[in-house]
């Protein structure tokens, strides 16, 4: 090889190999300046969405109330809840993020009725007060409310509506699943139940004269089935006391039993229906069956669909503001406006 073409040759390697080093270098470099400049008040962001540090305290200082009713808590015992939490609001950015590209909404109408319905479970003039106590505006929750519904709508058009259950699934699940389809004997019996012995037998001797066993429920008995003339219903063997067992499945049915000392007073029953043990046909199992099968599928598709999404995302963990995040009393939590 001629010395020329030779020096040539390295000179052209070592440029190569200074300006890979000069990269590597520069990328050094960059990398730390930008863990200088994370922001501490930025727990992560999602697609370069932002969790802002404050938000994931005041959540996490929610979950912190909710724990056992324990005010304090060591960094060891919120850990897991910090991971949860984080997993949590990084999973509800991305499927916002997808509603948004599918162009998934909800009107303010759906909002406000959603709300409403929430309200009218508690006592008048206690909704704001249970909203106070975990530090929630009404339009944070109209906010979490829209969130909410948005997430669902988008659920149910990229995932639910592809959910179908075929009559060989059906079955399948009613052939290997025999013992859930499988019903125990039961009895249909009325009862009436007074304090002492001397009125039941009372009430036995106005049964011997003809007297209808409901008419005297109605009007002698302390059990709150009175009201319905002592109607027990349907019932299989260890769902009532045992005395009721041990009188009722021994009877032929509109027999009456004799007086029954039971834990608190005495009784009468009278057993008006019986219903052999038996298997469910498919026909009257297959609309639980398909619900079932139906519910177990969504969820799966839904922690597929919610993967996926992990999967493509660009999350970007600040670990050295979330490690000095630690759990507040509510109240050291900051009021929203």
């Amino acid at each position: 090889m001629p010395l020329d073409f030779a020096r040539t040759l390295w000179y052209a390697m070592g440029v190569r190999l200074r300006r890979v080093i000069f990269l590597a270098l520069t990328l050094v470099a960059c990398s730390q300046q930008q863990a200088h400049k994370q922001d501490p008040n930025v727990i992560s962001t999602v697609n370069g969405e932002v969790i802002p540090r404050a938000d994931f305290e005041l959540e996490l200082g929610r979950e912190a109330q909710a724990m056992e009713g324990v005010a304090t808590h060591t960094p060891e015992q919120i850990e897991p809840y910090k991971q949860t939490l984080l997993s949590t609001m990084t999973e509800r950015i991305l499927l916002l993020q997808a509603a948004r590209a599918a162009q998934v909404t909800v009107t303010p109408e759906e909002v406000d009725r959603h709300v409403l319905a929430q309200a009218s479970e508690y006592p008048a003039g206690t909704f704001d007060e249970a909203l106070s106590q975990t530090h929630t505006t009404r339009s944070e929750l109209m906010r979490k409310t829209k969130d909410k519904l948005i997430i669902e709508k988008l659920f149910q058009d990229q995932v639910f509506s592809r959910v179908a259950v075929t009559e060989d699934q059906i079955r399948r699940y009613f052939d290997e699943h025999t013992d859930e389809f499988a019903e125990p004997e039961k009895v249909h019996a009325l009862q009436i139940y007074v304090k002492g012995l001397d009125e039941a037998k009372k009430i036995q001797q106005l049964l011997a004269q003809g007297k209808k066993f409901q008419d005297l429920a109605r009007r002698y008995s302390l059990s709150p089935d009175a009201k319905v003339g002592g109607d027990l219903g349907f019932f299989p063997r260890g769902e009532k006391p045992p005395v009721f067992d041990e009188t009722v499945f021994k009877l032929a049915p509109n027999a009456v039993s004799d007086v029954v000392l039971g834990d608190y007073g005495f009784h009468l029953f009278k057993v008006l229906e019986k219903k052999p043990a038996r298997k469910r046909e498919l026909s009257e199992a297959r609309a639980a069956i398909e619900q079932k099968l139906v519910e177990q599928l969504r969820a799966e598709r839904q922690r597929e669909f919610v993967a996926s999404l992990r999967a493509k995302a660009d999350v970007k963990v600040n670990l050295a503001a979330l490690q000095t995040v630690t759990s507040r009393p509510m109240g050291a939590l900051p009021q929203e406006l």
